[in-house]
């Protein structure tokens, strides 16, 4: 790497979209993207690893991707199993901590089964976490964060004046991963697609029309020098923050 970057974001995260294009514009099955979309997550994880990123979450497979086709499902599934199973050394040798959000007891048994394993075997990593999306939806993050405070406030363990913005984060699934400083987005779509609704809600959002399998560690280079050249306010005006 030769670029020198100040001011990085924490904690970066990715929708990685535009598999499917991609494999159609080169006359092709729409799993075709998506087994080549691996490359592109390797250099990813290399580039924010390198440049000093402590969080890393892409959105992986969100809970309306179950219906999709069930070829596409099955397929992106054993494609998760063998990613797993191929990058877990790389994970190991670059120090970083493999986690993930979601409902990933929706999984099927192979994939929980070699994602839990890696999880365990990356566990006291420290240079990076890379937090995994899979079965995600913002929505239900939301919901199920409502129910477990609703809960406590039933069994009297919790009063109701104690909620606020801290606590609702700490029952998240996102819990002790600090919110997104800079989302990127691939494709040309200009949407979440409820991707981490609570959590953007400051984050500086940056859009591509690269199609995921194209991109690579310079195309993550761009985002982050776009991110540096952005004024985060947080709702203050720009004379406060100078």
């Amino acid at each position: 790497m030769n670029q020198t970057f100040e001011h990085i974001p924490e904690h970066v995260a990715v929708i990685m979209d535009g598999n499917g294009r991609w494999a159609k514009q080169k006359g092709n099955q729409r799993i075709f993207g998506h087994q080549n979309a691996i490359k592109a997550v390797r250099q990813t994880v290399e580039a924010a690893a390198e440049i000093g990123v402590k969080f890393l979450t892409l959105f992986a497979f969100s809970t309306e991707n179950w219906n999709r086709p069930k070829t596409e499902v099955n397929a992106l599934m054993n494609l998760l199993v063998d990613a797993l199973q191929k990058e877990l050394p790389i994970l190991k040798k670059n120090n970083i901590k493999l986690k993930t959000i979601g409902q990933t007891e929706s999984l099927p048994q192979s994939c929980l089964q070699n994602l839990n394993q890696v999880i365990e075997a990356t566990k006291e990593n420290t240079h990076m976490t890379l937090n995994l999306a899979l079965s995600y939806s913002g929505r239900w993050d939301i919901i199920s964060g409502v129910k477990k405070i609703a809960q406590k406030i039933k069994d009297n363990k919790l009063e109701l004046n104690q909620v606020d913005e801290l606590l609702f984060s700490q029952h998240l699934s996102t819990q002790n991963i600090p919110d997104p400083d800079l989302m990127i987005r691939t494709s040309g779509e200009l949407r979440i697609s409820n991707f981490l609704l609570w959590q953007l809600s400051y984050a500086e959002l940056y859009f591509t029309q690269t199609l995921w399998p194209d991109f690579s560690k310079k195309e993550f280079y761009k985002a982050i020098e776009a991110y540096q050249k952005r004024e985060r306010r947080f709702g203050k005006t720009s004379a406060q923050i100078l």
